[in-house]
């Protein structure tokens, strides 16, 4: 960027960037990310305990943009990775196939909050000079390097179009959201579905608590202690080491972030008396809750639905959050009101060949996406077959 007063460093530490500096240039209210998974906090957590790091995997490679007066006008959090773990954009398939025609797909460069299927921010800046210049210079960096690929995953629209126009791929994705059209109660969200489907909601909520002799408890705060987090550890053990094998954050990761961020990380506890059996981490957004990991040390019956998705929304009607995100994938959500939600990624590939061959794989998967879109809004809980705004 010759012309510009711009210049780009490398940081390989979020430590070495003052968390004013990083949280200024995140959407927020007060120094505070209204996302709180781009909390300088909420990074500096990841990287403290080696839950990303160079040993898992994510090594970080973050941007600073600095103007001429060395002041930092734009970040992006991006990472040097071995592997396609932890991100839930899936590309795999690719990684393969340029392998197999004699190429080297890894390492790559990911931009993303790492373990984290949540839309934000990715390209921090003041202007979109700066993020075009964060754009550029991942870009370059890639190509300096002799490396494959650059990915930003979970970007905003307005991003997602910014890139594109800069000639990186779009990809398009589904996740489930539930919307709070001014809610007093759950009840009162229950009056907007189907007859069928609000017996089912209350069915499922009666068996999974009352039914088992179950309570529910909300932690955030003070009562964040350490003997809560290793409760939730066991469970995020449980549900982690199932589903791949390893679960992606230590112990450690926890306790910084409730020592750091407490205010904003929220445990639902299902208890059975004193002892909690079962539990739910969010993190709470000035406007939405974001919920993220679930574990259970016992099988009941429906308490995932009870803890992940229902009292989710009891939480947002109660504090009066207009959105709830209960993570990636899961058509499922749909029967309990969450509405399909389009997600986006962008990506930029070297090898001209493998490029042209995404290109075109990526032009049918929005097709797909966009129809799938269409076909699950026909089977909507809705009475009007319309989710609230």
């Amino acid at each position: 960027m010759p012309d510009s007063p711009l210049t780009v460093g490398v940081v390989h530490s979020v430590g070495e960037i003052a968390a004013e500096a990083w949280n200024r240039l995140v959407p927020g209210r007060d120094g505070r990310p209204d996302n709180p998974f781009l909390d300088h906090a909420f990074f500096s957590a990841l990287e403290r305990s080696g839950s990303a790091g160079r040993r898992t995997g994510w090594q970080p490679h973050h941007l600073a943009l600095t103007d001429a007066e060395g002041r930092t006008v734009g970040l992006m959090p991006l990472y040097l990775k071995s592997h396609s773990q932890g991100e839930y954009v899936f590309d795999h398939g690719w990684a393969e196939a340029f392998q197999r025609a004699g190429g080297a797909y890894y390492p790559k460069l990911q931009c993303s909050v790492p373990f984290t299927p949540v839309t934000g921010p990715r390209f921090l800046a003041e202007s979109d000079a700066g993020r075009l210049a964060l754009l550029t210079a991942a870009r370059q960096l890639a190509e300096r390097a002799g490396i494959s690929s650059v990915h930003a995953t979970f970007v905003e629209a307005d991003e997602a179009e910014l890139a594109r126009q800069s000639g990186w791929l779009l990809r398009h994705d589904t996740q489930y959201h539930w919307r709070n059209d001014g809610f007093s109660s759950f009840e009162e969200f229950l009056g907007t579905l189907s007859s069928r489907h609000r017996k089912a909601m209350r069915r499922e909520r009666r068996e999974a608590i009352g039914g088992n002799g179950l309570s529910v408890r909300w932690l955030t705060g003070t009562d964040l202690t350490e003997a809560a987090w290793d409760h939730f550890f066991a469970f995020y053990q449980d549900t982690g080491s199932r589903k791949w094998g390893r679960p992606y954050l230590n112990r450690e990761f926890f306790s910084l972030l409730s020592e750091a961020m407490a205010d904003r990380v929220l445990l639902m506890f299902a208890c059975d008396g004193d002892v909690p059996i079962a539990g739910t981490l969010s993190l709470i957004g000035h406007e939405r809750l974001y919920g993220r990991y679930w574990g259970a040390i016992r099988d009941v019956p429906f308490l995932h639905f009870e803890l992940c998705y229902y009292q989710a929304i009891d939480y947002a009607i109660a504090h009066g959050l207009k959105v709830v995100e209960a993570g990636a994938q899961g058509e499922h959500k749909l029967a309990r009101g969450y509405a399909p939600t389009t997600t986006r990624s962008v990506h930029w590939i070297g090898h001209p060949g493998l490029r042209d061959a995404v290109a075109r794989f990526l032009a049918e998967e929005r097709n797909s996406v966009e129809h799938e879109q269409q076909t699950l809004a026909r089977y909507t809980p809705f009475r009007h077959g319309e989710p609230p705004k």
